[in-house]
């Protein structure tokens, strides 16, 4: 029996990352978020390849949220910009993990 290949999605996902050396995040920091948009046939691997790719770039993920696909989220009531939306589009297009935002971490005391 063939099998029928799954569609590729786009989910979204907030990336927790600690420090690590060469990891690009400004001095000082102690760590940082990262939301991005990743594809793939199911949130699992999206993670997977995401988690792969930062590792990579030197940076140490340390927890990744699922956040689902746009349509989970508009029917969640997200508010989602055209810009997110084109970045979205991107990630399926090109097959590939989208950093949209970096915040890092400081500590207040």
């Amino acid at each position: 029996m063939a099998k029928t290949p799954r569609k590729q999605q786009v989910y979204t996902l907030l990336v927790e990352v600690g420090r690590n050396e060469n990891d690009g995040l400004p001095e000082g920091s102690t760590g940082g978020a990262l939301m991005c948009y990743a594809s793939g046939v199911d949130e699992a691997e999206a993670v997977r390849e995401t988690v792969a790719i930062l590792k990579q770039a030197d940076l140490s993920p340390l927890d990744v949220s699922g956040y689902g696909t746009l349509e989970e989220r508009r029917a969640e009531g997200h508010d989602i910009s055209d810009e997110e939306e084109a970045l979205m589009q991107r990630a399926l297009v090109e097959n590939s993990v989208i950093i949209a935002q970096m915040t890092p971490f400081f500590d207040e005391a």
